[in-house]
């Protein structure tokens, strides 16, 4: 399998609540745009709420995405998923999600939503938050997502130049 770093294309995770209010949602769609917009292949859960909205932004700004999806069926992921990976792992598959993305912006959410932000921080990777997510110990707050946008891209640039 071939590490994440190795891509020409940055890929980065968005996270949140599988619901939510038009606020929570325009925030997610506009997430997605700009990652498109910069050229990032966007990950996210595949279903509703903050990943489908991503995604739709995403896909709208003429970007990949892919949903790495907890049942075993691809056809449940969201209409705006270009690769659906089902892998029947439930909300394990947030692991998945925090170790194929080179960074994670995490927005408003709940219990499924701090793991992912957990799981990525274990596993170096940077986290920007948009919302309350800001206050555990590791994340980088971010006022827009534009700035998210900004903030995960630049940490992703940082860390080749490491390697």
């Amino acid at each position: 399998m071939t590490d994440p770093g190795s891509t020409s294309r940055p890929l980065v995770a968005v996270c949140g609540a599988g619901s939510g209010d038009t606020g929570l949602m325009d925030l997610a769609r506009e997430t997605g745009r700009r990652l498109a917009q910069e050229g990032a292949i966007l990950i996210c859960g595949g279903l509703g709420g903050v990943m489908n909205a991503a995604a739709r932004g995403a896909r709208e700004a003429g970007g990949l995405t892919v949903g790495i999806l907890p049942g075993i069926a691809p056809q449940e992921a969201n209409p705006f998923i270009d690769v659906p990976l089902a892998t029947g792992l439930g909300h394990a598959r947030n692991a998945v999600i925090a170790r194929a993305a080179q960074a994670v912006i995490a927005l408003p959410g709940g219990p499924g939503t701090l793991s992912e932000i957990a799981l990525a921080l274990k596993m170096g990777r940077p986290v920007v938050a948009l919302g309350h997510w800001s206050e555990v110990a590791g994340v980088v707050p971010a006022a827009s997502p534009g700035q998210a946008v900004a903030l995960a891209l630049s940490r992703i640039r940082a860390a080749s130049m490491e390697t």
